[in-house]
């Protein structure tokens, strides 16, 4: 089977390709020029180059498969250009969707995120059910992929056979941005994380998170949204997890909300002057007021989705990270 992923040399996207060429897919991925390709070394994939406000270099990824996985996003908790991330995730969305329904391509995955769905905060888990509105989005990585799950949930009308994935927080091997949560396991290996907030993130193995979206293909509903996660932890408990895994001692400082929020809001708006990357992005401390706690029970009864314990998926990102230089 012909395959097209997009996103592959992000984190989510590169687990696909991964799970795609054990399966035996040819695999065909977007890459733009001059981009950071460390996440395709040693795969046997076509590099298809282009990027998604490029509808031509789309029709050209697309053109001859059968699946599509569109899983390419510009995420950041912070940008000093907003509109360029709209364009890459609401935009570049219509114009991979709109080639998929050009090329008649059999099955497309969106992944989407659990950030655009409806989470109460108290601690009780969202699901895929759980009222939400625009209002709901905090900062411009969540506004921007709520507006890309309404363009995609359009194409449903439009006769595209669409299915919605929405990863909660995945952790694991090739990691190489990192991530934000990524960030967070390198700085606790660096002892650079003395404290930490009340807060909770719901966590699945990378691995699983990218067998999901081809479960998705293969078992998933034409028009219906799956969560993909696994455990709900707080913080705390990740940390505790973290050193179990590592011997390193867990942070037992737990920081007041108010003060690092105003530290965040004096963070960004220096950043708008220096045009560098806040140390402490004010998205990032606005989420942590809710817990991201979400229900996967939906995908694990109707996909089969795998349920790696997050001590496992904790480790394997500790052990990736080490071998990769991340750890001083």
């Amino acid at each position: 089977m012909k395959v097209f992923v997009t996103g592959a040399t992000g984190f989510i996207g590169a687990s696909i390709a991964r799970e795609l060429l054990k399966d035996g897919c040819h695999v065909r991925v977007l890459a733009r020029p001059g981009s950071d390709r460390r996440n395709l070394d040693g795969l046997d994939v076509e590099v298809c180059e282009g990027d998604l406000c490029s509808p031509e270099s789309l029709d050209r990824g697309v053109k001859g498969c059968e699946v599509l996985y569109h899983a390419a996003a510009d995420y950041r908790l912070w940008t000093r250009n907003p509109a360029a991330m709209y364009a890459a995730n609401v935009e570049g969305t219509r114009h991979v969707l709109d080639a998929a329904l050009r090329h008649g391509v059999s099955r497309v995955v969106y992944t989407s995120s659990v950030g655009t769905l409806g989470n109460p905060g108290d601690g009780t888990p969202g699901t895929e059910a759980t009222p939400v509105t625009f209002a709901d989005m905090v900062g411009d990585y969540k506004k921007s992929k709520f507006l890309a799950e309404r363009e995609a949930e359009t194409f449903l009308a439009r006769g595209l056979p669409l299915v919605i994935v929405n990863p909660s927080t995945p952790v694991g091997p090739h990691d190489v941005k990192p991530t934000p949560t990524g960030k967070i396991i390198v700085d606790f290996l660096n002892r650079a994380m003395p404290a930490y907030l009340d807060t909770g993130l719901n966590i699945i193995d990378v691995e699983d998170c990218a067998q999901g979206h081809i479960l998705a293909a293969q078992h998933g509903r034409i028009g219906e949204k799956y969560i993909l996660g696994h455990e709900n932890l707080t913080l705390r408990q990740i940390f505790s997890l973290l050193e179990t895994v590592t011997g390193l001692a867990a942070p037992k400082v737990r920081l007041p909300y108010l003060p690092i929020l105003a530290a965040a809001y004096a963070n960004e708006a220096l950043s708008r002057i220096t045009g560098r990357e806040p140390l402490i992005p004010l998205a990032g401390v606005q989420m942590a007021r809710k817990f991201m706690y979400f229900d996967s029970s939906k995908a694990v009864k109707e996909l089969g989705l795998p349920q790696r314990p997050a001590v496992e998926a904790l480790g394997r990102a500790v052990e990736w990270f080490r071998a990769n230089g991340y750890v001083r």
